[in-house]
């Protein structure tokens, strides 16, 4: 029999995500799957479908069901097939992750596992999918709109399919609902997706020569903000920060915590230093290396000092104090330097009258 592969997103089982495979997949980590009360804590469980589409679901029957099993719930109308991905307490942790509204949200039941004839047709069902797609794609721009049909899932009993389309702008899709319900004879729901979505199903290798992290494993999508790559000191060159999808990196949030965490020991980049001869700015910082640069003009470089975070720290406790130190170095170094001007540097050394030496 046929191993169905599973895709990124509310993940749902077909013949169009053969390149995506829920064993290579990175889901949560049921770290309380080998207690055995973790499943009776609740009756609710996490069900994955084709690419990015997830669902969960009552098991109200107490059917023995484990991470990997394929089952058929509840569906509007008929029903599905999926694979069962989270059992147990940690399945009301992600539903309060993902921010569902359960009172909003219909939790629907699970019916059975999967028989061998409910996998035969959900695989009949999800082979009409590409050609789905290629003819939906030519409906679409016969009608004139601005819109691409990116991917076509079928449901697993074959009387609905899901239509996703990315389009930049509000697309009115009534005529074309009517055109799709009439020429494929089943029940149409369309759906929008963004460009990383839609990276994520075609594929591709990034820039690291890696295969797409969102085509391997990453199951949800997170904003991703100029502010990731200013914290690492990243160079803001759009080239080099844009992935395959003309979005900004997703592993441009990889190490952010690590930067942030290491960024609370830094002083406020808006509060300057002051001594006795010039105010410093912030100009740049380091986070792992625990360091600040200040300098004396607050918008271009000039006069840089490197201090620790420490030592900025302290400089600001003692100007709060009212207290301006002589140097943004340490007292001690600025000590010796001031030695150092007062019994060399001062002019009236050019005064003295050097003695003369008798010639042999």
């Amino acid at each position: 029999m046929k191993k169905y592969t599973v895709g990124n997103g509310p993940h749902e089982l077909g013949a169009g995500a053969t390149k995506r495979n829920s064993a290579h997949m990175l889901p949560v980590c049921d770290w309380l799957g080998d207690l055995p009360e973790n499943t009776q804590l609740t009756d609710l469980i996490e069900v994955q479908f084709k690419n990015t589409r997830k669902g969960y679901f009552h098991n109200t029957v107490h059917l023995p069901l484990e991470k990997g099993v394929k089952v058929v719930v509840e569906a509007n109308p008929g029903y599905d097939v999926g694979e069962v991905v989270l059992t147990g307490k940690l399945v009301e942790l992600q539903i309060k992750k993902n921010k569902i509204d359960t009172s909003r949200y219909e939790v629907r039941q699970v019916i059975r596992i999967a028989t061998d004839d409910d996998l035969e047709r959900a695989k009949q069902a999800h082979a009409r999918e590409q050609e789905t797609m290629i003819k939906a794609r030519q409906l679409a721009k016969s009608l004139g709109l601005e819109m691409k049909i990116g991917d076509v899932e079928y449901q697993g009993d074959g009387s609905k399919a899901i239509f996703f389309y990315i389009a930049d702008g509000r697309v009115d899709f009534r005529q074309l609902i009517k055109v799709y319900a009439e020429t494929f004879r089943i029940r149409v729901e369309m759906k929008q997706i963004g460009a990383r979505q839609e990276a994520g199903r075609i594929g591709g290798t990034g820039p690291c020569g890696r295969e797409l992290c969102c085509s391997t494993w990453m199951i949800n999508f997170s904003s991703v903000g100029t502010g990731a790559a200013r914290m690492q000191n990243i160079s803001p060159n759009p080239q080099k920060l844009a992935g395959m999808c003309a979005k900004l990196k997703c592993c441009l949030n990889y190490e952010m915590p690590v930067y942030e965490d290491a960024a609370k020991a830094l002083p406020p980049r808006n509060l300057p230093l002051e001594t006795k001869d010039a105010t410093y700015y912030v100009f740049s910082t380091d986070p792992l290396a625990g360091t600040v640069t200040y300098s004396t003009d607050e918008h271009v470089p000039a006069n840089l000092v490197t201090l620790s975070a420490a030592r900025a720290n302290e400089v600001i406790a003692m100007n709060k104090r009212g207290e301006k130190p002589i140097s943004l170095e340490s007292n001690r170094v600025a000590d010796a330097e001031i030695g150092y001007q007062t019994g060399h540097g001062e002019l009236t050394r050019f005064d003295k009258k050097k003695k003369k030496h008798p010639r042999r």
